[in-house]
């Protein structure tokens, strides 16, 4: 087992994976920039070390200071938690270099899924579903067009190296598209230093469910259900949970096989997420990997009773699997929230200092927490500030104790999103389980935040 461990991320990720380790027994060493000199995961840490500046490019995306000091310390190995370098495959490959275990797949892997243009290539040779679509780079905006007129109107436009809803968008004709494609790829470009942009065609009023998988270096491989994660903001998950109350189980287990023949084929290890469209009919199409850990991974292991932070760091130690895909229980339901410190109307972010924070307390209440009661939020990072993970032995029953939850849930001296959430989970749409990616956009004018 590996013996100590260099969290290259901060935040509450950073503080999720040191719990583990030391449940584990494991040495941990955190980097941390100016700015979160004071926060809560540098001082869970055995040890800590200042990266640089504020801004991420003088610390957090330092891959040479990261290296540095992981050497200096002794660590065996980097977990990279998510966002960040978490699905850079030249840090990956740097680790590596440096004698260093990279806890996620290998790089060339990395690299083959990151580019979406590959990863659809590459998951319809393993068979799976595809939104009908362009599976090589459009040359130009011209192409675009004829590409478009070919598979029909609403199409989506991404960028082919895209994240987070960056260089995605969705057009109804021609007009649209060409007005839409130049500047979706100068964002691809200035975002993710890729400009290439494809198309598909547009399933509309779709579910956005996820397959979660974790596969070893001996060929083993398993999914551990599904996470519904269509209650979205500009392609952001705002509300995730476990598990879909749309799907039925044999769409469940279809999809989940269908997971795990595509990460055996492309020789995948450690924890991955195949995410899916599902349209009304249950009809799913792959839509992406991620080849990390994911901001709602909690939910999965609410309903499964696994560590997924444990399970990535066996695999990354030369372990295989201990448990077999029948041996895989689902008990409950959880449902996760991200805390975000923006205004719950504009959605713009708002920093500040936290003068109170009263957290809720009761039987199946989890935090994942970046901040305490006193932190500055600062005004350089991505700004959610807390997960709440709330679980039941139902749907229902998760619902109502969220919605408690969140009732006596109290932050102040900066604006949350938390009335926002609040009237989600409270909505009447939500409670039936009508959750399709359009669930803010069609409910948004209707709330009273």
């Amino acid at each position: 087992m590996i013996r100590k461990i260099l969290i290259a991320n901060r935040g509450e990720i950073a503080a999720r994976i040191i719990r583990t380790c030391k449940k584990l027994g494991i040495l941990t060493v955190a980097v941390h920039s100016e700015a979160d000199s004071d926060s809560p995961f540098v001082g869970l840490a055995d040890e800590a070390y200042l990266l640089g500046g504020p801004r991420v490019q003088e610390s957090y995306l330092n891959v040479n200071k990261i290296l540095e000091i992981a050497k200096e310390t002794g660590a065996e190995a980097i977990h990279p938690g998510y966002g960040f370098l978490s699905e850079n495959a030249d840090f990956a490959r740097s680790c590596e270099e440096a004698g260093l275990i990279f806890i996620g797949p290998k790089p060339e892997i990395i690299q083959q899924m990151g580019n979406k243009v590959e990863a659809r290539k590459k998951m319809e040779q393993a068979g799976l579903p595809l939104v009908p679509g362009f599976s090589r780079p459009l040359i130009d905006s011209a192409e675009a067009a004829a590409v478009a007129e070919k598979i029909g109107y609403p199409v989506m436009l991404k960028a082919a190296a895209g994240g987070g809803g960056i260089g995605m968008q969705a057009v109804a004709n021609e007009d649209e598209l060409t007005k839409a494609f130049e500047g979706n790829q100068k964002r691809a470009q200035l975002f993710f230093g890729n400009g290439d942009m494809f198309i598909e065609k547009l399933i509309e009023k779709p579910r956005h469910i996820e397959i979660q998988v974790l596969a070893d270096s001996f060929g083993n491989a398993v999914y551990l259900w599904e996470r519904e994660c269509s209650v979205q903001r500009r392609h952001q998950k705002v509300v995730e949970e476990a598990p879909s109350s749309f799907l039925d189980d044999e769409t469940r287990n279809r999809m989940g096989m269908a997971a795990v023949k595509a990460v055996k084929s492309i020789g995948y290890s450690n924890a991955g997420t195949l995410e899916f469209l599902v349209d009304a009919d249950k009809n799913f199409y792959f839509l992406e990997m991620n080849t990390r850990l994911q901001v709602e991974h909690p939910v999965t292991e609410e309903i499964t009773g696994l560590d997924l932070v444990e399970q990535q760091i066996k695999i990354a130690s030369g372990n295989k699997l201990d448990f077999t895909q029948s041996e895989i229980k689902q008990d409950g339901h959880s449902i996760e929230v991200r805390i975000y410190a923006e205004d719950p109307k504009t959605f713009y972010p708002a920093p500040g200092r936290i003068t109170t924070m009263e957290l809720p307390e009761g039987e199946g209440i989890r935090h994942e927490l970046a901040v305490h009661g006193t932190s500055v939020v600062s005004h350089f990072y991505d700004p959610m500030i807390a997960k709440l993970v709330v679980s039941g032995d139902s749907r229902d029953k998760a619902i109502e104790r969220l919605s408690e939850a969140l009732a006596s849930y109290k932050i102040e001296g900066i604006k949350t999103n938390l009335p926002l959430l609040m009237e989600i989970i409270s909505h009447e749409a939500f409670s039936k389980g009508d959750t399709t990616t359009d669930f803010i956009a069609k409910y948004i004018q209707k709330l009273t935040v």
